[in-house]
């Protein structure tokens, strides 16, 4: 596996756990809002992160037992690798409970991660309504992969969180139409935007514009609730809490 990147520790990104992140790179995603673009790259010659020894993660991982309590994978989009199920495996071999972060690109490969039961908890993106995805995403996206995964971590038995990132423009209407996706799940969360920094030469418009206001997440929390049991929010404080 190659990791792009380590967090040694965090509190906000495995619920309930102080975790290590590892980053890995590619995405089949551009995002416009994307914080991690220096991921993306694909080519060689042009990466600009510097990626960690595999060998000295596993070192790392047994030197801090007793003090973290899990691991996120996250990116980029780690089902891109071939090897994820094998880097999660041995990560496991450790004593880590595993959550892996996912815009639900390859549902296969979701579903096989979570049916030989390698995932603790799973998180996964939901950019919007369906109709928005490519504009979001910035490439054409699969309708049924998007549908085929959240169906699968639904219906999976374990921890699991969607999630959707506001970014300016969105309407409460686009917020119901997501939250509609998701009907049933147990956990939503939404993020506020910010500003990426770091970008290269990759510039859109949208970035520059002002977030939503707490009235409008709080406005967004309550349209959710029909449709999830509960809605929090990350990164604006609206003093509304649970379900």
């Amino acid at each position: 596996m190659i990791i792009a990147g380590l967090r040694k520790n965090s509190l906000v990104d495995y619920r309930g756990k102080v975790a290590a992140v590892v980053f890995v790179p590619f995405c089949n995603y551009n995002c416009f809002y994307c914080h991690n673009r220096i991921l993306l790259e694909s080519n060689p010659e042009k990466v600009k992160y510097r990626p960690t020894d595999s060998e000295e993660f596993f070192v790392f991982l047994e030197k801090r037992r007793g003090l973290l309590q899990g691991v996120v994978i996250t990116g980029g989009e780690p089902t891109l690798h071939n090897d994820l199920g094998e880097f999660i495996d041995r990560i496991k071999e450790t004593g880590y409970p595993v959550k892996l972060d996912t815009n639900g690109y390859r549902p296969d490969v979701i579903e096989e991660l979570i049916s030989k039961k390698k995932l603790d908890s799973i998180a996964m993106d939901i950019k919007g309504p369906i109709e928005k995805y490519p504009g979001i995403c910035g490439v054409p996206v699969d309708e049924d992969k998007i549908r085929r995964s959240i169906s699968l971590i639904l219906s999976s038995g374990i921890e699991y969180e969607f999630r959707t990132t506001v970014p300016p423009g969105f309407t409460l209407k686009d917020i119901e139409e997501s939250a509609r996706l998701i009907e049933g799940a147990h956990l939503y969360y939404l993020q506020q935007f910010r500003k990426p920094e770091n970008t290269g030469e990759f510039t859109d418009i949208r970035n520059n514009m002002k977030p939503n206001t707490r009235e409008f997440f709080r406005e967004a929390v309550e349209i959710c609730r029909p449709f999830v049991r509960e809605v929090n929010t990350r990164g604006i404080n609206i003093d509304i809490v649970g379900t």
